[in-house]
């Protein structure tokens, strides 16, 4: 989902994108890469001397319930592949100055009410330490020069990730909070990172991790009160905390009922303005996109 939305922006204004495959390249503008191998890119030349890479590659946190099998995909998708891009970057002539490298707010843990910046501690459980191993995982990127920004994505709305799962049961008028629904939700409009994703390409000066999140997080009763409100649909049927442990397992703790509440203080401190600043604004945006 993100990938796509940033090249279609890219795109719309002429700017050339080189995008990693693991099939065999069809087009100019393609470069096969297999994170198993070393190096991951065979063709170093072709990446040589760009102005930034951006990776967003990670499976599904809430698509597939947390086995011991899928817990080494998530991990090898997010780390195995930074470290594989990172060496293929920094053996580089002319390595890019910028890396932009996805993270998420999971790295915080489950945190009640505390508010929750750049600057706080990780926390406990797989979430968290699996995000701390990702953005260490690029570390070594700063030996050849390069700017490495971790973007901690919040809930990312648009048309895919975790709305998409959601809009079924609420269209069908069967949502309702998650829990007791206290949890803070912090969340981001897909048009808004990419909007950050331009803006930290642009600002030299930041570094380290950031924050993409909408400066209003919201409860998870309030996002579905919202929710159901611009679907026109009631939203009554609420998700007890122990049927979601019962269902999904350990992945209900920590992706549905953890509370987190992130804000982008160091996008908000730089001059960034968010399009989407109110859970409203950016839903209805969505979802008239999605019409």
């Amino acid at each position: 989902m993100l990938g796509s939305a940033i090249q279609a922006q890219f795109a719309g204004k002429g700017i050339p994108i080189l995008q990693l495959v693991r099939r065999l390249s069809q087009t100019s503008d393609e470069v096969q890469w297999n994170p198993q191998a070393s190096p991951a890119i065979a063709t170093l030349d072709k990446i040589d001397g760009l102005r930034a890479a951006i990776h967003l590659s990670g499976a599904s946190v809430s698509g597939h319930r947390w086995t011991g099998a899928y817990k080494r995909k998530m991990i090898q998708s997010r780390v195995g592949t930074t470290r594989a891009l990172v060496d293929c970057l920094t053996r580089l002539p002319s390595p890019p100055k910028t890396l932009l490298i996805a993270s998420a707010i999971g790295i915080y843990g489950d945190r009640g009410n505390e508010v929750l910046s750049e600057t706080s501690g990780p926390g406990t459980g797989f979430l968290a330490d699996l995000c701390r191993d990702w953005e260490a995982a690029a570390d070594s990127a700063a030996t050849a020069g390069i700017r490495v920004a971790h973007l901690r994505f919040g809930v990312v709305l648009g048309r895919g990730g975790a709305l998409a799962q959601m809009l079924p049961i609420f269209r069908l008028g069967l949502g309702g909070r998650l829990g007791s629904g206290q949890q803070w939700m912090s969340w981001v409009s897909v048009a808004d990172v990419v909007a950050a994703v331009q803006f930290l390409l642009d600002s030299p000066e930041i570094a380290g991790p950031v924050n993409v999140t909408a400066p209003q997080p919201v409860r998870n009763a309030e996002f579905t009160r919202v929710l159901g409100s611009v679907l026109h649909r009631p939203t009554l049927l609420p998700a007890p905390a122990p049927m979601l442990r019962l269902v999904f397992g350990e992945m209900a703790n920590e992706a549905l009922l953890a509370s987190q509440r992130a804000l982008p203080s160091k996008l908000v401190q730089a001059g960034f303005r968010f399009g989407h600043p109110k859970i409203e604004d950016a839903l209805a945006s969505v979802l008239t996109t999605q019409e």
